[in-house]
């Protein structure tokens, strides 16, 4: 920090500090100005223009240094200025003093906060230089957020400040206002019966309910704005169009029909989703499938001479297709008809922020809806390398169509996806090679868990390669082959079969947004606010097509706060809850999380401390021959109130579900290990983690005590 700055630092913080040191906040109180009323008023009949800039340099001071009294002393103007002067003199005042802090903030701390945080802020500078001013006078308009903290905030960002005076004037008057009138009613009490006069019980009730009034006012100006040029129907054929039917299309259709709603979903593939036809479901049973050949070389571990894993791959992938038949029921046309569901096959496309046109085949039909909600889930992310378009390379989406074997299997991609369908294909008997661009498999954990599944997806025969990019692909004499750079050479891989594994992308192709011009993130999803409303106020995104995360629970979750928020969001919305999610990746051994790991808790500089239980000493795991992997806990600093858990080791997805229902309740680890957990159990990993908290936190004194008392009683 240069001297100029430490200066002014120090100006700041001497004024600051003789606020408090000479007790000045007794002058900022209704009491007192009540009690000095009439000397003021003398005072300011015979000195006008003294006692008005007096009090202007006065409020500009108060709101220069955030102090408090700002409120105080608009009351006070009104009461002994009257309305309209005091209405002039404060909002001017306070305009000027809201920008002196504001250009104090920018001065000491704007490059400080820029330079170490640009990245994470890069989102919010854009917003501020496209919507700067709408959302400051939003803030100042709306009086929730403290007028102070706005000052200091705003200029941490790029707006101008000349944009900040001028819209803090404007978006402060009607507040002021409110204020000011609110100290005229209260200079003319001179008895205790003027306190439920009417006019300055109105006065309060107006100060009450600004904030509603200021609220209402700014969505009616925002709809003007986003709606104009579209003209909305005086009608609608339905009350909810849901487009997509995955896990966050079905359950927004579900509970529309559930409330009695008129609701269409419509979906151009298959009811399901992703998670059913080619995700979750099939994925899971070609695991387990796997998992039991692979018992074929842990024969001696469970006290077998041998165990024959004999199997045709086109019968395993028949049993796959077997259970999505078996689940399909749950999501099938016929069940949601019956529920209360107009289903709809086609592909759908925005006309108007209301209306859709369904496009199947020949036929074309157009819907209205007073809202709309996209659920259109997210497909795999093809890499641009060289050659890859040559390969024939599959995805999770069209692994499942293959009847033969991959023999040499190549596997992009290092997240959950890839780790477990490279350890899935190599304990069928595959040849498999993993490439990762990073330093390590799994780079969303922390590093102990990816050590653990790197180290089991090896042992399952996958040939891991980190820290390796993908040059090229090609074919050569009739092979296919990979190039890529690792360990400061370039290698050659010849493959049969490719996978990727790079992430997903959002669906987004053909919805017709451009019409519209929804906006989009940078990796393709819609932006959404906390109601999960796009742009437009009555279009709504879930799942994998909004983000942040792309679990089928996570878009079930979301799409509560969606279909609720659509049908009864005129009367009250939900902020969707992201505080505790869950997921699991389903590799042997699992590892499933909630909240905060080591790395996250790290890079936020959150204070935790970590307690860790070992499952190679659990009963139940020994017993099984499953003593592998470990249950860790974070909590805040002195306190058992758990911040995240990370369990690695087999059935973690089910193990996570205590800590899950912990969190979302706020109990502590005290509460668990005070819970009884049948015996022999893997869930007593859960009691046992809490048991190392509490005695890594035993009171040594007080045993010692206890310990001399023992003696005395012998």
């Amino acid at each position: 920090m240069n001297i100029k700055k430490a200066l002014l630092l120090v100006i700041i913080a001497a004024l600051i500090a003789s606020y408090f040191v000479f007790d000045l906040g007794q002058y900022f109180s209704l009491g007192y100005i009540k009690e000095q009323q009439s000397a003021f008023d003398a005072l300011y009949q015979d000195n006008p223009a003294l006692i008005l800039g007096g009090f202007f340099a006065l409020y500009v001071i108060v709101t220069a240094l955030s102090l408090p009294g700002a409120a105080i002393m608009t009351l006070a103007a009104g009461a002994l200025f009257g309305f309209w002067i005091a209405l002039a003199l404060v909002s001017f005042a306070s305009s000027a003093g809201a920008t002196l802090a504001f250009l104090a903030s920018r001065f000491l701390f704007h490059d400080t906060v820029q330079n170490r945080f640009g990245e994470r802020l890069k989102k919010l500078n854009e917003g501020v230089k496209k919507e700067g001013a709408f959302y400051l006078f939003t803030l100042r308009l709306v009086p929730v957020v403290p007028f102070f903290i706005i000052n200091l905030v705003m200029g941490l960002t790029p707006i101008k400040a000349r944009t900040f005076y001028w819209v803090s004037q404007v978006g402060m008057l009607a507040g002021t206002a409110v204020y000011v009138n609110a100290g005229t009613q209260l200079g003319q009490i001179d008895s205790l019966g003027g306190l439920l006069s009417p006019q300055l019980l109105g006065a309060f009730v107006l100060l009450g309910i600004f904030p509603w009034i200021a609220k209402a006012i700014m969505a009616r100006l925002q709809s003007r704005k986003v709606y104009k040029g579209w003209k909305k129907p005086k009608q609608f054929d339905r009350n909810l169009i849901v487009i997509g039917a995955g896990s966050g299309g079905l359950v927004s259709a579900y509970i529309a029909a559930t409330v009695k709603a008129k609701v269409t979903l419509i979906e151009k593939h298959k009811m399901g989703g992703d998670c059913l036809n080619t995700g979750c479901v099939p994925s899971k049973a070609l695991i387990k499938s796997a998992r039991v050949a692979f018992y074929e070389k842990q024969a001696e571990k469970f006290g077998f001479d041998s165990i024959r894993n004999d199997f045709r791959f086109r019968t395993l992938m028949e049993r796959v297709h077997t259970i999505i038949k078996k689940i399909e029921p749950h999501d099938s046309v016929e069940r949601y008809s019956k529920l209360g569901v107009d289903c709809r096959q086609g592909e759908a496309t925005f006309i108007s922020p209301w209306e859709v046109e369904i496009r199947n085949g020949d036929h074309r039909e157009r819907l209205t809806a007073r809202s709309i909600i996209i659920a259109t889930g997210a497909q795999p992310f093809i890499p641009p390398v060289p050659g890859i378009e040559d390969m024939d390379a599959l995805t999770s989406d069209t692994l499942w169509n293959i009847e033969e074997q991959p023999q040499r299997l190549v596997i992009l991609g290092g997240g959950p996806i890839g780790c477990e369908l490279s350890q899935t294909f190599a304990r069928l008997g595959s040849q498999v090679t993993q490439i990762q661009k990073g330093p390590r498999l799994m780079p969303r954990e922390d590093e102990d868990a990816a050590a653990q599944v790197t180290t089991a997806l090896k042992e399952s025969g996958v040939t891991v390669l980190v820290d390796h990019t993908t040059v090229r692909f090609a074919r050569e004499e009739g092979e296919k082959v990979l190039y890529v750079t690792g360990d400061g050479q370039e290698k050659r891989i010849v493959f049969d079969t490719l996978l990727l594994a790079v992430g997903r992308k959002a669906n987004t192709t053909g919805l017709g947004l451009e019409t519209l011009k929804l906006p989009t993130n940078g990796n393709g999803t819609i932006t959404v606010n906390d109601h999960l409303q796009s742009r437009f106020p009555n279009i709504y995104a879930c799942g994998d097509v909004a983000g942040p995360y792309q679990f089928t629970h996570t878009a079930s979750h979301q799409a509560w706060y969606a279909s609720v928020n659509a049908l009864f969001g005129f009367a009250k919305k939900f902020k969707v809850d992201y505080r505790v999610i869950p997921w699991c990746t389903f590799t042997d051994p699992e590892v499933a999380r909630v909240g905060l790991n080591e790395q996250e808790a790290n890079e936020q500089g959150i204070d935790y401390e970590v307690t860790r239980y070992g499952i190679d000493d659990l009963d139940r795991a020994i017993a099984e021959s499953a003593d592998l992997g470990f249950v860790k806990v974070l909590t805040a600093t002195g306190s058992d109130r758990i911040l995240g858990v990370t369990i690695v080791g087999q059935h973690a997805g089910e193990l996570i579900a205590e800590y899950v229902l912990a969190m979302k309740h706020k109990l502590g680890l005290n509460k668990i290990l005070g819970t009884i957990h049948i015996y022999p159990t893997m869930a007593e990993a859960n009691k046992f983690a809490a048991g190392e908290w509490k005695k890594a936190r035993k009171p040594e004194g007080l045993l010692r005590w206890v310990e001399r008392l023992h003696e005395i009683r012998r």
